[in-house]
């Protein structure tokens, strides 16, 4: 197939681009390059005969269809969006217009693109959405497909609200769509504004170790490669018109997380061992959901597919990643924003 790919610069678009030439497809790759997106992250496959990039800002509809007509996709995977709850909470209107308003203006392209060409039955416009949609879950129970929509957060309503579109446009105009909602995702090329690879780095760094709260929060976690998989195996099986949850059944409270990379670090570098001396707690996310959980039935019973890596094995892998990819995070430590505390407007 040839597939575009919104947001493939970034850590689970890049997967994605990077397990589809793997798997013998053509990607078109289309990327605003905004402040957590990196070439570097498809560099392993920039080179490949399938592979072509076009940096391109999904809220501007006629570079879309420019992109459209150039390329003639099969199949679309819109991964695009802000994601950040820290940053959402200091400034909404970036989730608003790129979540909301970009989903909007890829979704018209496709539709126009999909209708010049005939509504061939084979297209797909795949979204890929976030667990954070359904809210926060309590001690017991598990998100399935059919959760009611809950968002705590500017992030997780303006995904919501992007779903939501997605929705009304295959029933509205009847575009061919399938959706999923992942749980948090964790591995190679993780922007180091989120959790885990702001643990592994301060350690390395010998910095504090920020928790939020108590660290009780509860996360599903998913390695970004596994997940990767599961997307592709979605467009090309999923069901037109259905959503798929994606799950790691990995489920942690923060603080295990973070003391399991610091005994990890402990382990692969001792400097500054022990590690967990650094962990700090600190003041709490305003509105932080307690726990997500994923129930992922459907995609085992109706595609075959579960993940491949427990979480022990996903994190050593990552932490071994970390320390050996200086070259790789070094630079995106200069970002803005990057290791200031965000996310306290509320």
């Amino acid at each position: 197939m040839k597939i575009l790919v919104t947001g493939g610069a970034g850590f689970i678009g890049s997967a994605v681009v990077r397990q589809a030439i793997a798997d013998g497809h053509s990607v078109v790759n289309v990327d605003a390059l905004t402040y957590a997106a990196c070439l570097e992250n498809v560099a392993s496959v920039a080179q490949s005969k399938g592979y072509a990039f076009e940096n391109v800002d999904i809220r501007d509809r006629q570079a879309l269809d420019r992109v459209f007509e150039e390329h003639q996709p099969d199949k679309v995977m819109h991964l695009a969006a802000e994601s950040h709850v820290d940053r959402s909470i200091d400034g909404p209107g970036a989730f608003i217009e790129t979540n909301v308003m970009g989903t909007y203006h890829m979704l018209e392209a496709a539709r126009a693109y999909w209708v010049e060409k005939g509504r061939p039955e084979a297209f797909r416009f795949h979204h890929i959405s976030t667990d954070e949609v359904f809210g926060s879950l309590g001690a017991e129970g598990q998100f399935n497909e059919d959760t009611p929509y809950d968002p705590r957060s500017p992030y997780s309503a303006s995904k919501a609200s992007s779903d939501h579109l997605v929705r009304a446009w295959a029933e509205t105009y009847g575009l061919p769509v399938v959706l999923t909602n992942c749980s948090n995702n964790y591995g190679p090329y993780h922007f180091p504004e989120k959790l885990i690879p702001v643990v592994i780095l301060n350690a390395l760094h010998g910095k504090a170790i920020p928790v939020y709260g108590q660290g009780v929060n509860v996360r599903d976690w998913l390695h970004v490669e596994d997940h990767a998989t599961a997307l592709l195996k979605v467009l090309d099986e999923g069901q037109t018109g259905r959503s798929y949850n994606i799950g790691g059944e990995n489920e942690a409270r923060n603080i295990d997380i973070v003391t399991q990379i610091c005994d990890l670090m402990d382990e692969m570098h001792e400097q500054g061992a022990p590690h967990a001396d650094l962990i700090t707690y600190v003041d709490d996310r305003p509105g932080h959901d307690l726990r997500y959980a994923i129930d992922p039935q459907r995609m085992q019973n109706e595609l075959n597919w579960s993940p491949s890596r427990t979480l022990e094995q996903g994190l050593r892998e990552t932490v071994r990643w970390y320390l050996d990819n200086e070259a790789w995070w070094r630079p995106l430590l200069e970002r803005q924003g990057v290791g200031a505390r965000l996310g306290t407007k509320g």
